[in-house]
């Protein structure tokens, strides 16, 4: 069956990067360091995130929170567990994990602190958000994969069916012949399968073929044609489970059943029924925003 904001920063490794003379040449020797500077400059960044909420108000005539920095809404009260979350995205129907672009609109926005990513002395991590994701899908019944601009999140199954019905016409069925349509027909072929065993069985196994793969894959979820089905973790010796995991990659018709994918209403009347609902959920993020995850 299928029932139905914190702007982070990346923590940045940096390096100190020599700055140019006057006359374009680098910095050389000793001597020439006494009228240059050094300076830090990011790096690529890890996943080490920095749990820093910019100042809020409460609006005058809501009393709802307000992010003064971004001007977007968010909950009055942060989440702190996955029954909550559930409650949430049934509630706003449309919830990215991560940032998304639009600040206060991710799950990651609106949790509680302790519940974002942390880095341990010992090397280790923890990330309770990151562990709801399977009861998320397979409690919650809400539709996971890469719906917001190529970004994961969630849906819930109120919403599905205007989604998938846009989103299906702009993104045409593939043909039987291409890279996709091959994923598509052996995903359909096998009922489910984790995404390495898809890439595999697919003839994605030679270098760097891992992220033309992705890429595939992230069109066909963004065309509402692959969903995840559930996480898959390995085990170590003990039997505990480790890593970041793997999705369970199925389509919609399977998991949730054909009628949960068809919509009564044309792909322009869904696109306005949906943008009409995230205006009045972010009524300060622009349109262009909008149409960017929409889209």
């Amino acid at each position: 069956m299928f029932f139905g904001v914190q702007n982070y920063n990346f923590f940045f490794n940096c390096r100190e990067k020599d700055v140019p003379l006057q006359n374009g040449s680098r910095l050389g020797n000793k001597s020439q360091r006494t009228n240059t500077k050094r300076v830090a400059t990011p790096k690529k960044p890890c996943m080490e995130v920095l749990c820093h909420h910019p100042p809020r108000f409460r609006h005058p005539s809501t009393n709802r929170l307000i992010n003064n920095a971004a001007m977007t809404f968010e909950p009055a009260s942060e989440i702190e567990n996955c029954s909550q979350m559930m409650e949430h995205i049934a509630r706003t129907g449309f919830v990215p994990l991560l940032y998304s672009g639009i600040a206060g609109f991710s799950a990651d926005d609106i949790v509680a602190p302790q519940c974002r990513y942390h880095r341990h002395d010992d090397g280790g991590w923890s990330w309770p958000l990151w562990e709801w994701k399977g009861p998320l899908v397979t409690e919650g019944h809400f539709a996971y994969g890469k719906f917001f601009d190529g970004k994961a999140g969630f849906v819930s199954g109120e919403w599905w069916p205007d989604l998938c019905n846009y989103r299906r016409s702009r993104y045409a069925e593939p043909k039987d012949d291409s890279v996709e349509g091959m994923i598509l027909t052996t995903l359909r072929d096998m009922g489910s399968m984790i995404t390495r065993e898809l890439r595999a069985a697919c003839g994605f196994t030679g270098p760097k073929m891992r992220s033309r793969f992705d890429a595939y894959v992230t069109r066909l979820q963004m065309g509402c044609r692959i969903v995840t089905e559930d996480f898959v973790y390995p085990h170590d010796r003990h039997g505990r489970t480790y890593g970041w995991g793997w999705s369970l990659l199925t389509t919609p018709e399977q998991l949730y059943g054909r009628e949960a994918c068809h919509c009564r209403r044309t792909p322009q009347e869904s696109y306005t029924r949906i943008m009409k609902h995230l205006h009045t959920l972010l009524p300060h993020a622009s349109e262009a925003q909008l149409t960017k995850l929409l889209v």
